[in-house]
């Protein structure tokens, strides 16, 4: 769901891939783009020198020349795309296509599709069957429980650097009552907290700051 920390993970996933050398990646963040936009797209991030004249026909070549050299040098090539549900309906059947780019052993390309529940729908609809049925892992990212929301909360605050825990247990109950566990939400209404806690000269924050905080930054339908 929105918030839930999709991209951080992404992006988290990337730092550790790019130090591997048996690893080339590609990663689209802009998903709204025409077929021929995301294959030019796709040659920019395998380092694929292409020209306007080409066709889509011409830059599927392209890569998969790319993908046969990585493949050559032991190297697997791994295409991310964040904000997945975006894609159009005619863009992900590209995309299954270039899954079919193999060797006689193995295939070419490892495709990870990264979205809202949205492309969950996406996915099923009719004329993408053939491209759901390739998916052969999936992973929902849920929300933080309360127990994770305290244990958010404490190592975001050892990394800024913080001595103490500031946020009383009743704090705490209603920093995941307004967040429902959403990372996102919760990095709102603390930020607001801290900004009360620094005004007023306080040592921790109560629930009551909690309730204020969060009836000032969140949308009317998080103000339960």
């Amino acid at each position: 769901e929105v918030g839930t920390g999709k991209t951080t993970v992404v992006r988290s996933l990337l730092h550790r891939l790019r130090s591997r050398d048996d690893v080339r990646l590609a990663f689209v963040i802009n998903p709204r783009q025409s077929v021929k936009e995301l294959l030019q797209s796709i040659c920019d991030e395998f380092r694929i020198e292409w020209q306007s004249k080409h066709r889509s026909k011409d830059l599927i070549d392209l890569i998969n020349r790319r993908l046969l050299e990585h493949h050559a040098k032991g190297c697997q090539s791994l295409l991310i795309i964040d904000e997945a549900q975006n894609l159009s309906i005619e863009v992900l059947e590209q995309l299954r296509l270039l899954t079919n780019l193999e060797t006689d052993s193995k295939k070419l390309l490892q495709l990870v599709l990264v979205g809202q529940p949205e492309l969950l729908d996406l996915l099923d609809r009719n004329e993408l069957r053939q491209l759901n049925q390739r998916v052969t892992a999936r992973y929902h990212l849920k929300a933080l429980s309360a127990q994770e929301v305290s244990a958010y909360l404490e190592h975001r605050l050892q990394v800024a650097g913080g001595r103490h825990f500031l946020f009383t247990r009743a704090a705490l109950k209603q920093i995941y009552r307004y967040s429902g566990g959403v990372p996102r939400l919760i990095n709102v209404i603390c930020d607001r907290v801290l900004l009360g806690l620094y005004a007023g000269g306080m040592a921790h924050a109560s629930a009551g700051m909690v309730r204020k905080a969060a009836a000032e930054v969140l949308p009317r339908g998080f103000q339960q």
